[in-house]
Parts: C-alpha cells; structure tokens; sequence
C-alpha cells in the first residue's frame, strides 16, 4: 500500500509577496526585483514601472494587481500611483506631491493626503511644489 505524506510548505512561503515583476521588453522578458521599483503608474489596464536605473516599462496588468503582488513597502498614494517607500526623500508643503530619489515626482490625493503626511512627513525633507 503506498502512504502519502502530506507536504506542507512552510508559512513564510505560502503567504511571502514576490520579490519581482516579470515584464516583456523588446523581445523578451526581463525580471525587475521589487527593490529596484521607484514607484508605479497606472494607466487604465495597463501600468508603467519605472526602476531606479531611470527606466520605464509598460506592462499590461493594473495597478489594483500589483499592489495586491507586491510587499508592504509600496503604499498606494493615488488612484494612479503606488509608490516604494524607500526611494521617497520629500513632501510638498501641502502634501500633495512626493518627491522621489529618482528626480521624479508622484501626486498623491487629496483624500490621501493626511494619511501620506503622517507615513512620510517625519522621515522626509520638505519641499515647496
């Protein structure tokens, strides 16, 4: 008679969030660790990546996906954009915008905008929009 031990993978790995987005650029697909991920643009049902290398990538999944893929480091500061809160060095006065290592900027909402404050106005320096 054969038996079967039951296989029961461990809980870190059963609930860990993908360290990585696989995205198809000119021919072929590349790997984009979540680590290198600036912040991401919605766009409909499709979504821009950009990467700390200043990198932009289209990819056609939406942001209310991803943001379910990827690990709690990413806050959701618009209906447009989800953000690495590690590349984020400062706030606009009003809180309306964030300003990212990467030169560029992200508009947070206004119903967001306390919330975005409370997260990153401490550890951020402010800047004037």
């Amino acid at each position: 008679m054969n038996t079967f031990t039951p296989f029961d993978p461990p809980a870190d790995q059963v609930n860990a969030k993908p360290a990585h987005i696989s995205v198809h650029f000119m021919g072929r697909t590349i790997t984009i660790g979540a680590e290198q991920i600036t912040f991401l643009e919605g766009d409909g049902n499709y979504t821009y990546v950009y990467t700390c290398a200043g990198r932009k990538y289209l990819i056609c999944k939406t942001l209310k996906w991803l943001a379910c893929k990827l690990d709690s480091n990413f806050v959701r500061v618009h209906k447009s954009f989800l953000v690495n809160a590690d590349y984020v060095i400062g706030c606009a006065e009003d809180g309306r915008a964030l300003k990212m290592r990467c030169g560029n900027e992200a508009v947070v909402s206004r119903r967001k905008t306390k919330e975005i404050i409370g997260i990153f106005g401490e550890r951020t320096q402010r800047i004037s929009a």
